[in-house]
C-alpha cells in the first residue's frame, strides 16, 4: 500500500495525480493511529490532506477518483 498511484479528475480533467509513496505517513500507520479512535471496517475511506491540484468544485460538476487506475469514486455535485 506504500506505492499505489492515486488521482482524481473532475469532469474528465486530471487535478490531481500522486503516489502514496509520497505521503508523510505510510499507509499502516495510518490506519494503526487512526484504529485508535474508531473502528475502520471493509469499504470505509481514510481522507489526509491532499496533494497539488487541489480546487475549486461547483453545482454541475463530476468528479471521480482512482487508485491504480480503478475508479473507487464518481459522483457529481449539487
Amino acid at each position: 500500500p506504500n506505492a499505489l498511484d492515486i488521482s482524481s479528475k473532475v469532469n474528465g480533467e486530471v487535478r490531481q495525480k500522486a503516489c502514496t509513496s509520497q505521503m508523510i505517513f505510510t499507509v499502516d500507520r495510518l490506519i494503526s493511529y487512526i484504529s485508535q479512535f474508531v473502528t475502520l471496517k471493509i469499504g470505509d475511506l481514510i481522507y489526509t490532506g491532499t496533494p497539488v491540484g487541489v480546487g475549486e468544485v461547483k453545482e454541475g460538476d463530476e468528479l471521480t477518483a482512482t487508485l491504480e487506475g480503478r475508479k473507487l469514486l464518481d459522483f457529481d455535485i449539487r
